[in-house]
């Protein structure tokens, strides 16, 4: 073997996957999550222990108590509908129904402005961008785009559902008190 065989062989690495977007948001935000939790936690100098007292919920207003109520059945038909078989009746019956419910959750956002006091915070990005993303993935399956639709879909349900959910449970919060004492 030759010095000219030697370096026409170059060497490659092995190529890492490709992570999708569900998995780049849920890899950035699970992360913050947990440091801004813990250091909230060291801060306190208490574990939580779980228990379930729906107080501070009762004696919020109403558009909390709507947002509550239509995240919830948000998050319920959402984790059926990634579960169940797709195309069917039932999908698009459920599909409508979750589309529904999560136009209430943001919608009823606009009305919560507890973080900033008398001013929307930085989190109404999100509801903003999911009453745009409802219409363009409803479009997408319109269009026999099913591929659009599901990544719109689940993009939805991550971003909305999951890493906005996870961020009311931060110690603190008021979904945090209905659910952790300390």
């Amino acid at each position: 073997m030759s010095l000219t065989d030697v370096s026409s062989q170059t060497r490659r690495l092995p190529r890492l996957p490709k992570l999708s977007r569900t998995a780049w948001t849920l890899g950035i935000a699970l992360p913050v999550y947990g440091a801004i939790s813990a250091l909230t936690l060291m801060d306190v100098g208490r574990l939580p222990r779980f228990r379930f007292d729906p107080q501070p919920l009762i004696e919020s207003g109403v558009a909390i108590q709507v947002h509550v109520a239509a995240a919830l059945t948000t998050l319920a038909i959402g984790i059926y509908l990634m579960m169940a078989p797709k195309g069917f009746t039932l999908h698009r019956t459920f599909g409508w129904a979750w589309v529904i419910s999560m136009a209430i959750t943001a919608g009823s956002s606009f009305f919560i402005m507890t973080l900033f006091q008398n001013f929307w915070s930085p989190i109404h990005a999100l509801s903003a961008w999911t009453l745009i993303g409802l219409p363009v993935g409803i479009a997408a399956v319109r269009r026999r785009n099913v591929k659009k639709h599901r990544q719109e879909m689940t993009n939805m349900f991550v971003g909305g559902m999951v890493v906005a959910g996870l961020f009311t449970l931060l110690p603190g919060r008021m979904m945090w008190h209905v659910f952790f004492a300390i």
